[in-house]
């Protein structure tokens, strides 16, 4: 248990939230920092080492290129909080630093989806992010160790993209939390859940502790649709698993962005090493808890890509790997955000299929307004609202890494 002394000994919070990874942290951490908020709130989080967080083996990458407008703004909010976050974290006996690296995303697309990408450039200048558009003669010229042949163009990020260590951003704002006062983390899992006249009441955790509640925020990333079962409420919320590969070359390419292929293969430098990945084909992703690595899909499918779209990989060894999850919202891969439409108190942050660790500052921010104020007071999130789903309202997000 992680407090700072007040409300460590109740069973009554004004805040439950469920889930301390980076979704949840940055709600309490939002509350607690709100002078208009003086309730108190419990973080519960089944594994306090965050061992196999999501939040953790997560790549830790930001980027401002999204096919959808409120995307790209809660991209903007998330580079703006993250490349202060050293700043806005720091407490009188932790000084974070997150090891941000400011570096480019480099979108490849081939003929078949050039209409796309130009339509999500258009997005992106509409929320003023500063993206080039580059031809395939271009892309030739400034990145002459990738293979132009099959492609017809890519997109750049001039600014506000590159990554950072998802670890120290996500004690940071636990310690900074806590700090603020009125927040206690629970090394905790709930299990259950009573709900009377249409309100969130109370939750019991594994250990048979008992806790009531104002407001339940379910932050439960690739656990969050059982979480929502719980209370009878329909999330379409999966865990989905991917593997990160870490490989050697003897060649270096200097100043490297985070190339995207149009196969969806990611490679980018990390220190003297690269790392990549790619997330499999629809019929081959199962909902799965493991954390198994399968070697093949190295071997076998990315590989492959890495060695034609950049030659100097023919010949690379690798050396680490690890697996980590998506909150996959199999609806339309977009977060979940916002009050429950009948369940007044319950409130989702959920579903961002890969994208939570960037957007986690913007939901965070967004969810403790709607506590605080009962509404979006910075950047709207509605169109993430829980309704979509029920009125079968897609609001598709394209670019999915």
């Amino acid at each position: 248990m992680l407090g700072n002394g007040k409300n460590e000994g109740s069973n009554r919070f004004d805040v439950v939230i469920t889930g301390g990874g980076i979704l949840g942290s940055a709600i309490a951490y939002f509350l607690a920092c709100n002078t208009d908020f003086k309730g108190s709130i419990a973080v519960f989080e089944k594994d306090l080492s965050y061992q196999n967080c999501s939040t953790t083996r997560s790549v830790g990458s930001i980027r401002q290129q999204f096919s959808t407008l409120l995307n790209v703004q809660i991209s903007q909010f998330g580079w703006k909080f993250i490349a202060s976050a050293n700043r806005y974290l720091r407490t009188s006996d932790h000084e974070p630093d997150i090891s941000l690296v400011p570096a480019s995303y480099l979108i490849l697309s081939d003929t078949a989806g050039l209409f796309q990408l130009t339509e999500n450039h258009k997005v992106q200048l509409e929320a003023g992010a500063q993206i080039e558009l580059l031809k395939k003669d271009v892309l030739s010229r400034n990145f002459p160790w990738l293979n132009t042949g099959d492609l017809a163009a890519g997109t750049r990020g001039l600014e506000k993209e590159g990554w950072f260590d998802p670890y120290s951003l996500l004690i940071a704002l636990q310690k900074k939390a806590v700090s603020l006062g009125g927040v206690v983390y629970f090394n905790e899992k709930v299990e259950l859940m009573e709900v009377s006249a249409s309100k969130v009441t109370g939750v019991t955790t594994k250990s048979g502790r008992r806790f009531f509640c104002g407001a339940f925020v379910n932050a439960g990333g690739p656990y969050a649709g059982e979480l929502a079962q719980l209370a009878g409420i329909h999330l379409p919320v999966v865990p989905r698993v991917r593997f990160v590969f870490v490989f050697n070359c003897r060649e270096t390419i200097r100043n490297m962005p985070m190339v995207v292929d149009p196969t969806g293969m990611y490679v980018r430098p990390e220190g003297n090493h690269y790392i990549c990945g790619i997330s499999p084909s629809w019929e081959n992703d199962p909902d799965s808890y493991s954390l198994e690595v399968d070697h093949s899909v190295f071997d076998n499918i990315i590989w492959p890509i890495l060695a034609h779209r950049i030659p100097v990989f023919e010949s690379v060894r690798v050396v680490n790997s690890w697996a980590g999850h998506y909150d996959f919202n199999k609806f339309d891969q977009n977060g979940i955000v916002g009050a429950h439409p009948t369940v007044s108190n319950y409130y989702f942050a959920n579903g961002f299929s890969g994208h939570g660790l960037q957007q986690a500052p913007a939901i965070g921010r967004g969810i403790s307004e709607l506590i605080a104020y009962n509404e979006y007071r910075t950047l709207n999130l509605d169109s993430f609202s829980y309704e979509r789903i029920i009125g079968e309202q897609t609001n598709r997000e394209q670019i999915i890494i």
